[in-house]
Order: C-alpha cells, then sequence, then structure tokens
C-alpha cells in the first residue's frame, strides 16, 4: 500500500504555528509520510524567530496528495510575487486530493487561480481581500468547497489537520491524535475572535492590521 504524502510549503517569515499546528496532527496520520518543502534545501526563518529545515525542494518533491500552505503577513506578500512558488503550487494542486491553506496561505492558493469561484476562509482580519482572489468569503473555522480546504488564522489549522485525519482514517483515528497532543483548549480570555474580544483589544491590534492588509492588496494588484 503506497504512502498517503503531505506536503507543507515554508517559506521566510511564515507563522510558525500555522505550519507546526497541522503538521504535528498530520505527521501522526497512519501510512502517512511528511514533505516539508522549500525553494532551497536551507533552513527557513519563522516570522518568530524559530528556523525550519525542509526535507524536500520544489524540484525533488513527488506528487502529493495534501499539499498546505501556512501563512504569514510579510512572508505570503513576498511569495505571491514568487514565480517558482506559485508554479510549484499550482503543479501540485493538479493532481493532489486536497489543496488547502492555513491562515493568510489562503491568498498564496488565490493567487495560484485555485480559489476562483470558491467559499474559502482566512485569518480574521483578511476575510474582506478574499474577492480579490476570486473567492467568496464564509464564516467558519474550516470551509471546504470540492477538494480545497481553507482554515482561519493560525491556531484553525490544528482543527483543519483533525478534521482530514477523520476523513481519510476514521474519527477514533483523530480523537486518538487529539488526545495524544492534549488538544483541550481552555484559554484564559475569550478574546479570540472578534466577535468576542472587548473593542479595547480589537482597537490595539486594528492599526498593524490595517498596514497588513494594505501590502497585501497591493501584492495582489500587482499579479
Amino acid at each position: 500500500m503506497s504512502l498517503f504524502n503531505v506536503g507543507f510549503v515554508i517559506f521566510p517569515d511564515l507563522t510558525q504555528l500555522d505550519f507546526t499546528g497541522p503538521q504535528q496532527v498530520l505527521a501522526r496520520l497512519p501510512q502517512s509520510a511528511m514533505h516539508i518543502v522549500a525553494k532551497s534545501p536551507a533552513p527557513v526563518p519563522s516570522d518568530s524567530g524559530l528556523g525550519l529545515v525542509p526535507t524536500h525542494t520544489f524540484e525533488n518533491c513527488p506528487p502529493l496528495d495534501l499539499l498546505c500552505i501556512p501563512g504569514g503577513n510579510n512572508g505570503v506578500v513576498e511569495v505571491m510575487a514568487d514565480r517558482d512558488t506559485i508554479q510549484f503550487v499550482r503543479r501540485q494542486a493538479e493532481t493532489a486530493r486536497y489543496v488547502t491553506s492555513v491562515c493568510t496561505g489562503a491568498f498564496v492558493l488565490g493567487v495560484a487561480g485555485l480559489l476562483k469561484g470558491r467559499r474559502a476562509t482566512t485569518h480574521w482580519a483578511f476575510t474582506e481581500l478574499l474577492p480579490l482572489v476570486g473567492a467568496t468569503h464564509e464564516k467558519a473555522r474550516i470551509v471546504r468547497d470540492g477538494n480545497v480546504i481553507t482554515a482561519g488564522g493560525v491556531t484553525s489549522g490544528i482543527d483543519f489537520g483533525l478534521s482530514v485525519v477523520a476523513e481519510i482514517a476514521g474519527e477514533t483515528v483523530a480523537q486518538a491524535i487529539q488526545l495524544s497532543i492534549e488538544y483541550d483548549p481552555d484559554p484564559p480570555f475569550d478574546s479570540g475572535h472578534p466577535d468576542c474580544a472587548p473593542d479595547s483589544v480589537k482597537s490595539s491590534v486594528a492599526p498593524r492590521y490595517e498596514k497588513a492588509r494594505a501590502a497585501f492588496r497591493d501584492a495582489i494588484g500587482r499579479q
């Protein structure tokens, strides 16, 4: 029986939890192989300073059954303009069983033309930009349209990973993985989404995201 090939595309300034959250889950998928793919074999710096080491490059990566693109504000802006990365994503998406993203990684799929006419989600601060890449925003933590699955911001990637494992290997396996990583969220604050965060908290992060949205609009407009 052939292995189920899981692949994450990593790039400088990605948000490491976008990647490491679902990667930790999907690495435990039975009868699977994990591929950490980058443009070159050199270590890739994340936006938190954690260095990540690829296992494959675009040239030697095998066909993937699941392709996932993590997000990262500055990193995604650069990747949207990187022809080699976009071509790799398009090429792998042609045969992948699942084409997926976490957070703003959705815009890499979008620039590659993979979200046109699709329902999708992304980090809450960027949902208004999804129509710029031909997608319709659906308010949900995980959105599936055909073989395209998009997850919301950062920690949503863990939920996405568990949902895919459940589909492939069954709910018992997915629940076993959830138990093994003790994914039992009980945050000290109820401010993880604009619908519940206090106005003072939302106003404190608003300037940062307004600047980031402007950079995304410019990057998409140049495509």
